[in-house]
């Protein structure tokens, strides 16, 4: 298991929503954060800001998007904030391991996914990897 960047997912999700869950392989999240921001854009912010793209280009788009109020503004603000910790918090997550057993020993850990395994076996039951029991021993 690869150790995800917790500060990327949340940059990525900066940048553009659900970019930093597909960082971190969660398809089905980052499609969910996708959709939800753009049905947050297209509930709250009024049709004559997209019809100024059609007619004045970039310029006129610009000057409608600056002339937003705040009410409309603050929602979309909320889910990128919403959406940038979520894509943070998954990846500290998932960059957790176990540290014990269910009963709280600790034993032999598996070099690839860091879980505890059983001594007596010479491969991980959890992602099937052989373990050299001299080197993973702690």
């Amino acid at each position: 298991m690869t150790r995800k960047r917790p500060w990327l997912a949340a940059g990525l999700a900066f940048v553009y929503p659900g970019l930093g869950h597909a960082y971190l392989r969660q398809w089905l999240r980052a499609l969910l954060w996708f959709g939800f921001a753009l049905v947050t854009v297209m509930v709250f912010i009024p049709q004559t800001t997209f019809e100024a793209v059609e007619t004045g280009g970039f310029a006129a788009y610009s000057a409608e998007i600056q002339a937003l109020p705040l009410s409309v503004v603050i929602p979309i603000l909320v889910v990128q904030l919403c959406n940038i910790l979520d894509a943070y918090w998954s990846a500290l997550r998932g960059n957790r391991t176990p540290t014990t057993d269910g009963d709280g020993s600790s034993g032999t850990r598996c070099p690839n996914c860091r879980r505890n395994v059983d001594e007596d076996l010479d491969f991980c039951h959890w992602c099937t990897n052989p373990i050299d029991h001299e080197t993973t021993a702690q």
